[in-house]
Formats: structure tokens, sequence, C-alpha cells
């Protein structure tokens, strides 16, 4: 294969990242958009049996770690793409910061740990599964801008856009008023 060839089949795969970005992002909105936060244990407590709530919640774990995710393998991969070091994901992410394409590589490392925390204990106590939502739910909004601000910058620096438009317009609607 051309290295041509090679060079457009990963950028069709970042386009194609781009689109799954858009479309995680506004899944998870609509996931918070059906809770009233913030979370208290005694609603918690006093709903425990409510399915729907309980699914609503494991959609936004879910929602929120695959939109981590998804970010973290579209930032990498414009990186490579950007010909920047990216041997490590703090570099990574310290080359985002720079770009303001981050706010903070320190938040990003704090909702890391966040989700991580949730994928990986199975807690009981109210006050912590509200303290634990209440945190996603404030670390969403970086994930939001981060992935606008990702896409833009992907468009501006190497002209490439999310490979359709399938989410494009529910994800604009996340975004009221420009960057």
């Amino acid at each position: 294969m051309s290295s041509q060839k090679m060079l457009d089949n990963e950028r069709r795969h970042l386009a194609g990242l781009l689109v799954a970005l858009q479309r995680c992002a506004w899944f998870l909105h609509q996931s918070e958009g059906k809770i009233d936060w913030p979370l208290h244990s005694p609603f918690l407590e006093k709903h425990r049996k409510d399915v729907d709530l309980f699914e609503t919640l494991a959609a936004i774990n879910e929602r929120f770690a695959k939109l981590q995710d998804t970010l973290a393998a579209a930032m990498r991969h414009t990186a490579l793409l950007m010909s920047e070091p990216a041997d490590s994901f703090l570099k990574v992410l310290v080359f985002y910061e720079k770009l303001g394409v981050l706010d903070s590589a320190e938040l990003w490392q704090q909702s890391r740990m966040a989700r991580n925390m949730a994928a990986h204990d199975y807690e009981t106590d109210y006050a912590i599964i509200a303290e634990h939502f209440n945190t996603l739910h404030q670390l969403s909004p970086m994930l939001y801008s981060t992935t606008q601000r990702l896409i833009v910058e992907v468009q501006t620096r190497l002209a490439i856009s999310p490979e359709n438009s399938d989410f494009q317009q529910e994800f604009d609607t996340l975004f009221p008023t420009s960057l």
C-alpha cells in the first residue's frame, strides 16, 4: 500500500472518530437531561428500585466513559497526523492544553480517575453514589467543550471534517454560542 493511501486511510479513520465524538457527546447530554441535578442521597435511597432512574445513571456512566475514551483516541490520532509526539498520553494532553483544545491536563486526569472509580467500585452508599454522578455531571461540560474545540482544530489544521453529518445538528445544539 502506498504511503498516500495509508495517509488517506488514517484521515478517513479520524473523520469517523469525529462523528463518533459528536454521537457520544449528544447521547451523554441526552441522558444527563433526564436527571434533576444535583442528585442527593435521600432521593436515590427513596428511588432505589426505580429501574428507569438507575438505567439512566448506568447510561451516564457508560456514555461518559465512552466519550472520554473516544476523545482520547481522536486526540492521539490527530496528534500523530500533525506529526506531534504521541508516545505518551501525557504529552498528548500537554500538547492540547497548549493549543487551547483542553482546558487542563489535570482536569482531564481528574475526570479519568472519577470515571475509573465507577468502573471498578460497586458502591451501595447512596451519598457516595450521588457524589460520583454529580462529579461526572460537573465534568461533562469539559468533555463537551474539548470535543467541540478538537473538531474545530482538526478542521482548521488538517482540513478533516466528520465523515458524515449524522449527528452534526444534534451536536451543534449542545453549543448555543461559539467557543
